[in-house]
């Protein structure tokens, strides 16, 4: 089989027989095509983007004149560094981890239209987009308390510029806000002068408080002393009171006939100023 015509043995013709099988071998492989699980295939004709679209298996195409592009439709995760301004005017750098996957029939489209880099061309673009819209809209503290509000308009507003391509967002989370340093010191001095005035209202609060309750202990020992005071009086005055009726004309004759010395006052002014009025017995009554 490998030999000239004399007989001998021909490198020459094995060669060729070597070549013509590794083309028919490769002839033959050209002719088949696997599409992974996950992934759909776009038939391109002499370059062109045929209609017909590759499920996951084997698939014949013809050789040297069909190709096949292979898109993934899984989910796939994209990491985009961005940069944005809050409605502060604070300057915003952040992560977005980005899951999104390519829909089954949406594939040929995609790559007629965009071609296999569609994350530079369209997802990147987008997130860049989208955020800058979303964190104007809030302030630089607004953006830290509300990450997770923030991230539903992000994903809202993804998918309503994506979906029209094919592209679907799975889910999004934002890694991390890093603001400028100027900003953060700023934040540190205002949460330290905050502070700095809660502990200030605290002890002015703290100095009423004692203030107070020294000016109600001297109410209550003011109100106190009054009432003692009044009880007083109203004591003496009903002691007066009994005291005042209970002194009668005969009493008080008595009062002055027990204290008399028995002398006669030697200064009278006048016939109805008597001190004492002893009735004496008439000249009759002392001869009896």
């Amino acid at each position: 089989m490998f030999k000239d015509k004399a007989g001998n043995f021909s490198p020459a013709k094995l060669i060729l027989t070597l070549v013509a099988l590794v083309v028919a071998l490769i002839a033959v492989g050209s002719c088949f095509v696997v599409v992974p699980a996950g992934h759909t295939g776009v038939v391109l004709t002499f370059g062109k983007v045929g209609d017909t679209v590759l499920q996951e298996g084997l698939h014949f195409k013809t050789p040297f004149i069909q190709s096949v592009a292979v898109v993934d439709n899984r989910i796939v995760k994209l990491d985009v560094n961005t940069e944005a301004f809050s409605k502060d005017l604070q300057t915003i750098t952040t992560v977005v981890a980005v899951n999104y996957h390519v829909g089954k029939d949406s594939s040929q489209t995609l790559y007629k239209n965009v071609g296999m880099g569609f994350e530079e061309v369209l997802i990147t673009p987008a997130v860049n987009e989208v955020l800058k819209a979303v964190t104007a809209k809030y302030t630089a503290v607004e953006l830290v308390s509300s990450r997770a509000e923030v991230s539903m308009l992000l994903d809202d507003g993804l998918n309503e510029k994506l979906n029209s391509y094919g592209i679907f967002i799975n889910e999004l989370n934002i890694i991390n806000w890093d603001f400028s340093e100027e900003y953060i010191n700023a934040v540190e001095a205002k949460q330290v002068a905050e502070q700095n005035l809660i502990k200030t209202r605290t002890e002015q609060e703290q100095a009423l408080v004692i203030a107070n309750t020294e000016a109600q202990k001297r109410v209550i020992a003011a109100e106190a002393e009054a009432n003692e005071i009044k009880v007083l009086a109203e004591a003496n005055a009903e002691s007066n009171r009994i005291l005042t009726e209970s002194i009668t004309e005969l009493l008080i004759k008595y009062q002055s006939v027990s204290k008399w010395d028995g002398k006669l006052p030697t200064v009278m002014s006048g016939a109805d100023n008597n001190l004492i009025s002893i009735p004496l017995p008439t000249s009759e009554q002392s001869a009896e």
